[in-house]
């Protein structure tokens, strides 16, 4: 018996189903890559956000605590014969902020300013030495400085001896320029297309508080009852969908407990 071997081509793919199948996979992957970068991209600038607020909130805090133990101890509360254990006025400014003359903002004053702020304070314990502690925004950097009270020294020298970064990327004072950019996003901050103060002052006239630049006589350092903070903090990249910046405003108030001495 004979046994009959049928032989069947078994047909496959040809090149060009091949390649065109390859092209589809690369399409696919292309695609799917593209939206992967993408969505980390996107959380990465989220993150980064997220991570600038958590800073400035906490800046904030800090500096609303120092404003709010501006001028503790008084020297009515110590041993008023040695200045260095207690706060002489709660804004130390220069110069001669110990001696009875006064000084006036902008006027023989070098601070209080915009971006610039000095307080008398000692928090921890009234039977230690007072600290002077100055916060000034250089460039996009908002410095702190902390210096032990000296009889005779400049609070605003000794502090800037110790300074340190405490706010990166701070945009309160750009140029027109960088406003006008900052604007097409968030047309609501930089009201007039100008520098938001930092620091904003407001001095105990002994009747109704008024703004420290309008206060008249009382236009004072030792006057000043309110500082608001406002910080505009610009997030390290740009937005991945839209390229524009990314930015977080944070207002604070800070209020003088003691009262002027």
């Amino acid at each position: 018996m004979t046994r009959a071997f049928r032989t069947e081509r078994q047909r496959g793919f040809t090149l060009i189903e091949l390649m065109a199948a390859l092209g589809i996979f690369l399409l696919v992957c292309g695609a799917a890559f593209t939206l992967l970068a993408s969505s980390q991209q996107h959380a990465r600038t989220e993150s980064q956000v997220l991570t600038s607020f958590q800073e400035a909130r906490l800046a904030l805090d800090q500096i609303v605590r120092d404003v709010n133990d501006a001028g503790y101890p008084p020297p009515t509360f110590v041993d008023s014969s040695n200045p260095q254990y207690s706060a002489s006025t709660p804004f130390a400014w220069s110069p001669g902020y110990t001696v009875p003359t006064p000084c006036t903002i902008d006027g023989s004053c070098i601070t209080p300013g915009d971006f610039d702020l000095i307080v008398e304070t000692n928090s921890q314990d009234p039977g230690t030495q007072v600290q002077w502690i100055r916060y000034q925004l250089q460039g996009t950097t908002l410095m702190r400085g902390v210096a032990l009270k000296q009889t005779g020294h400049d609070p605003a020298v000794d502090t800037a001896t110790f300074f340190a970064p405490f706010v990166q990327n701070v945009i309160n004072n750009s140029s027109p320029a960088q406003i006008a950019q900052y604007q097409l996003s968030y047309p609501g901050m930089f009201p007039g297309g100008v520098p938001v103060s930092l620091f904003s002052y407001t001095c105990d006239t002994g009747g109704v508080p008024l703004p420290c630049p309008s206060a008249g006589t009382a236009n004072a350092p030792a006057n000043i009852r309110d500082v608001v903070v406002t910080l505009i903090v610009e997030a390290p990249t740009p937005d991945a969908t839209t390229s524009q910046p990314r930015l977080v405003q944070l207002i604070g108030r800070g209020r003088r407990i003691n009262p002027n001495q």
